[in-house]
C-alpha cells in the first residue's frame, strides 16, 4: 500500500480541532529533497532503525515523515510496513510523489502510509515495534509541553518491548555556535556543483527559541526558507521518556554510531518500553 490518507481515514480515533501546521513546507517543500537528500546516508539511517525494530511483524510508525527520506527505504530494506504522519500537505504531497517515482523506477511498492496528522495528539488503534521522530522533528514543538505531548504519544503506541528513537540538535552545539551573540551565520557547502546552504541563525528573546533563515544555492539559483525551533537538550528529552513510561537504551551523535559529546550537534536516542504483565493481556484483546 502507497498512500497518503486524512487521519480519520485509518481509525485514528482523533476528534477535535483542525490539524495544526507551522508551515514547514509551504517554506521548504521545493527545496527540501535538495538539503535532505535521498542518499547513502539516509539509507543507513533506514538500516539502523531496521536493526533497533524487533523484528516482529509489526508495523512501524514516523512522526514527521516528510517526503519519505526514511520511512521509503525503511520499509523497501527491512520489509516493514511503515505509517508516516505530517501536519504539513506540502510535505505528504512530496511523500506521494516519492511514492509514485519508486514504482517508476522499477522498485515496485513499498508498504508506506502516509497520514496527515498533529504528532502532538496523533493516536490510532495499532501498536508499533518501532516509533521514531528524525531530523529535529520534534524541536518544532515551541515548548516543552508540546514536545511532552508528542514522547507521550509516541510511546503509547508503543508495543510492549518497543524502541522509541528520537534524533535532534544539541540545544549546548547551538548555542556554542552563536559564541555568546544573538546572532551569526554559516555556509555550509554540498557535494553536487555550485551547491551550498547559507544560514543566518538567530537566538529570540524567548527561552531556547531560534530561528534559522536558510538560503539554498544552486547552479546560481537561489530559495529562501525560514524555520522557528526550539533548543531542546538531552536532559530534556530523557525526562520526556521517562514520564512517558519509558527506558533510556543508548545514545549516539550520528548514525554512523559516533559517540555523543556535549560538542555533537545532534543526538540520537534509544528508548524502549518495558514489557509488563498487564501490557500482554491488553494486546490480547
Amino acid at each position: 500500500m502507497t498512500t497518503v490518507q486524512e487521519n480519520d481515514q485509518i481509525d485514528t480515533g482523533i476528534t477535535g480541532p483542525a490539524i495544526q501546521d507551522c508551515g514547514y513546507g509551504r517554506e521548504f517543500g521545493a527545496f527540501y529533497d535538495r538539503i535532505f537528500r535521498k542518499d547513502a546516508y539516509a539509507d543507513l539511517t533506514a538500516r539502523q532503525l531496521a536493526a533497533w525494530h524487533p523484528q516482529d511483524g509489526s508495523p512501524a510508525l514516523e512522526f514527521g515523515v516528510g517526503t519519505g527520506r526514511i520511512a521509503i527505504p525503511l520499509a523497501r530494506e527491512a520489509g516493514l510496513e511503515v505509517v508516516g504522519v505530517d501536519s504539513s500537505p506540502e510535505m505528504l504531497a512530496g511523500l506521494r510523489e516519492s511514492l509514485v517515482a519508486e514504482r517508476g523506477e522499477g522498485r515496485g511498492e513499498v508498504a508506506v502510509t502516509g497520514v496527515h496528522g498533529d504528532i502532538r495528539s496523533y493516536t490510532d488503534s495499532r501498536r508499533y515495534g518501532l516509533v521514531y521522530c528524525v531530523c529535529a522533528t520534534l524541536s518544532m514543538l515551541l515548548d516543552p509541553a508540546q514536545q511532552q505531548s508528542a514522547i507521550s504519544r509516541a510511546a503509547e503506541r508503543l508495543a510492549p518491548g518497543g524502541t522509541l528513537v528520537v534524533e535532534t540538535a544539541s540545544r549546548r552545539w547551538i548555542l556554542d555556535l552563536h559564541e555568546g551573540r544573538n546572532r551569526t551565520s554559516f555556509f555550509v557547502p554540498y557535494p553536487a556543483p555550485n551547491s551550498g546552504l547559507l544560514t543566518y541563525s538567530t537566538r529570540l528573546p524567548q527561552e531556547h527559541l531560534w530561528q534559522a533563515s536558510h538560503i539554498w544555492f544552486e547552479d546560481g539559483v537561489s530559495r529562501v526558507g525560514s524555520e522557528l525551533s526550539r533548543m531542546t537538550s538531552v536532559e530534556e528529552v530523557d525526562a520526556y521518556a521517562a514520564e512517558a513510561g519509558l527506558v533510556p537504551v543508548s545514545r549516539q551523535a550520528d548514525w554512523l554510531g559516533t559517540e555523543f559529546t556535549a560538542e555533537s550537534p545532534m543526538f540520537i536516542t534509544r528508548y524502549t518500553r518495558p514489557e509488563e504483565a498487564g501490557d500482554v493481556e491488553r494486546t490480547e484483546h
